[in-house]
């Protein structure tokens, strides 16, 4: 027997639930609350999600996500140019800006070095950074990734590529504890954590 009395709304859970976060009770709330809503809504969530999908860029500069060739964070000639925060995903770019404590610019490499999952080097955008050195005029690189393992093994790696360039690397203070990601520290911890940067010491 079919628990949910519907396979058009099995179908809808089965495919909410493989979200992440999202278990099948979770997944059955939310197609039920969308099936209880004006039809509109449901519309608009649908062409949300396909425009969102099919539309949506990567800066061309940072590879941060996107709806132009640049982000707005690249385009805004107030930041400081000179600074690049070198961070994992976009995820790491909101939870930093939400901290108000870094004017710079981003460089999302779009994951970590994570040979358990096949992730080498040239998965990930760490050439792409060493073009931007070459070619633009950066002074200081903050190595902002998480304090893992990984995350070590990745910001040693960079280090070892860039360490010739005639610049400051730095990397964020270790307010943010061992294992954290980015997105869960508090905003004052990570901010405080950006302002008091350390040497990077290969």
């Amino acid at each position: 027997m079919n628990e949910y009395s519907s396979k058009l709304l099995e179908n809808t859970v089965n495919e909410l639930s493989r979200l992440p976060g999202i278990g099948k009770k979770t997944a059955l709330r939310l197609s039920l609350y969308i099936l209880k809503e004006e039809e509109l809504f449901a519309e608009k969530l649908g062409d949300s999600i396909i425009k969102m999908r099919r539309e949506i860029q990567f800066c061309k500069r940072c590879n941060n996500i996107s709806d132009n060739e640049l982000c707005e964070i690249c385009a805004n000639h107030k930041r400081d140019e000179n600074t690049v925060c070198v961070v994992e995903d976009t995820r790491d770019v909101m939870a930093i800006e939400n901290t108000a404590q870094f004017n710079g610019l981003y460089h999302v490499l779009g994951g970590i070095i994570n040979p358990m999952e096949g992730i080498g080097p040239n998965d990930i955008a760490i050439k792409h950074l060493v073009e931007r050195i070459n070619t633009e005029d950066i002074k200081e690189i903050i190595l902002a990734l998480p304090a893992t393992v990984e995350g070590d093994t990745t910001n040693y790696y960079i280090y070892k590529l860039i360490k010739n360039f005639n610049l400051k690397v730095t990397s964020i203070a270790r307010g943010v504890a061992i294992g954290d990601e980015l997105e869960y520290t508090d905003e004052i911890t990570l901010g405080r954590s950006i302002l008091n940067r350390l040497p990077f010491e290969g």
